[in-house]
């Protein structure tokens, strides 16, 4: 299966993964953005274009208040959109990911914040991402917090480092968390060239290197604004937009061996099988996007949804033979993908289950 064919298959996902009958992404916008995934995936969606793509289509401004120039569309149709742009470009959909929890921060600030910061976010004129990590998952371990927020008179000061951010080096602003002295945490939206930052060179990652994550450093930095969390210690992991890339990469795994099952009849039923579980953890999310979901249940949604993203990448790589093992095939980026979500904002539960499935341990 060539490049281009893949491609076709990837952008033909996104488009019919629409509700209430229309494209969740327009046809030339799904094949624009397949068509730059290889691009993406070495410089990233900032410099391919992919993110100016989807600011012109209007996508970003499904994620903002009318209020501040969005047009605020529902929840599942917000996770729907970051499924289809995962089944198309994997690098892509985690910095749309990222914008967009930052979006979601930036909306709960006050009228001010809002109206200073959504307008040009939603037109795709500044771009901005999330360094929470630090408050969820990353270095837990230690102790003691990796960024912490000290009062300097009426002003606020970060010390410290965000280990995770998506695009740091392509963004105007980070939004981040730190601990307070309190023992509570604020969120804080601070310019990336505010005096103080430092960020070290993107991370060459096993896959998504074009996501340009990187570890930023911040020394007495001065934020430019200051956002009180709905409420206290309200960062959670494992929300329903990880979920949704994991099934836009199985949605894109899959259709490769639906299309190997074209030439090859004896694939059809292993197509169909992984079609079959695809659209009922589809069905799982739709619901949870809709009427809210447990933490328990999230997190069986999500080990559910990474269990598969692993199946469906191996089929790919076993129905695509050897040609899918040469690097530079999409089918071998789509494996080296799939195991990012083991890593990514994983919940301790779903982990630990992982682990002692591979051990045999139960």
């Amino acid at each position: 299966m060539t490049g281009p064919e893949i491609h076709d298959d990837m952008a033909a996902a996104a488009v019919s993964a629409g509700t209430d009958g229309f494209p969740i992404l327009p046809t030339d916008v799904a094949a624009e953005l397949a068509a730059l995934a290889e691009l993406s995936a070495e410089e990233g969606p900032w410099a391919s274009g992919g993110m100016a793509l989807l600011a012109r289509a209007g996508v970003f401004g499904r994620f903002i208040p009318t209020d501040c120039s969005g047009s605020a569309a529902d929840e599942p149709t917000l996770i729907a959109t970051l499924e289809a742009i995962a089944a198309t470009c994997l690098t892509t959909a985690l910095a749309v990911s990222q914008w967009a929890a930052a979006v979601r921060i930036i909306a709960t600030a006050d009228a001010a914040v809002r109206e200073s910061l959504l307008p040009a976010l939603a037109r795709g004129e500044t771009f901005t991402t999330v360094g929470i990590s630090q408050l969820t998952t990353s270095r837990q371990h230690l102790g003691r917090p990796a960024l912490v927020a000290n009062r300097k008179g009426d002003d606020w000061q970060l010390d410290g480092l965000c280990p995770w951010v998506t695009g740091a080096d392509a963004c105007d602003t980070i939004v981040t968390g730190a601990a307070t002295s309190d023992g509570g945490q604020l969120f804080f939206v601070v310019p990336t060239t505010a005096t103080g930052i430092e960020m070290d060179p993107p991370l060459e990652m096993l896959a998504l290197s074009g996501s340009r994550t990187a570890v930023v450093r911040f020394a007495a930095v001065a934020p430019a604004h200051v956002i009180e969390p709905p409420e206290r210690n309200a960062a959670r992991t494992g929300g329903l937009s990880t979920t949704a890339l994991a099934l836009g990469s199985s949605r894109a795994a899959i259709g490769v061996v639906r299309s190997e099952a074209t030439r090859r009849e004896l694939l059809d039923p292993i197509a169909t099988g992984l079609e079959r579980e695809l659209a009922g953890l589809q069905g799982r999310l739709a619901r949870a996007a809709r009427d809210g979901i447990e933490p328990d249940d999230r997190d069986t949604l999500r080990g559910d949804a990474n269990d598969l993203v692993l199946r469906a990448a191996q089929a790919a790589l076993t129905a695509s033979k050897g040609a899918g093992f040469v690097k530079g095939h999409p089918t071998e980026r789509l494996v080296r993908e799939s195991l990012f979500f083991l890593v990514w904002s994983c919940p301790q539960s779903v982990t630990t289950a992982r682990l002692c499935e591979l051990a045999g341990v139960s």
